[in-house]
């Protein structure tokens, strides 16, 4: 059985590989947002608009995630400063197995956003 082993400059790394990505996703929904937004001057169709609805929650409730997923990144970068600053490199199996829990929740989260971006697109091929 292989073991993975995580040191602090390893998992900083990867936070701020993760932080670019979130920031990203952010942009993406802030032209998300503005396409909607010209969408809804075009359309009086209730279904039309339902959908519009229904993708602005969606957009909503990603920019939530990713602000939940910033958050658990600053904190846990706080918990490796703290180590860093106690000279300590050793690693800290409780911060190695929620780094590697963070790493399968992004992953999901990828997966999901991906999702919702490819109905989005054929949703505005549709309308567009």
């Amino acid at each position: 059985m292989k073991t993975e082993v995580l040191y602090n400059s390893n998992m900083h790394f990867e936070h701020r590989l993760w932080k670019g990505e979130l920031e990203f996703w952010k942009d993406e929904l802030r032209s998300f947002n503005n396409r909607l937004s010209e969408l809804v001057t075009r359309w009086t169709n209730k279904d039309v608009l339902a959908q519009l609805e229904h993708y602005q929650n969606e957009f909503v409730l990603h920019g939530s995630v990713i602000e939940e997923l910033e958050e658990s990144i600053e904190q846990h970068e706080e918990r490796i400063a703290g180590q860093s600053l106690e000279g300590e490199d050793a690693i800290d199996m409780d911060l190695a197995k929620k780094h590697i829990e963070f790493r399968n929740r992004l992953e999901t989260q990828r997966e999901i956003y991906a999702k919702l971006k490819k109905d989005f697109f054929r949703f505005l091929e549709k309308t567009m």
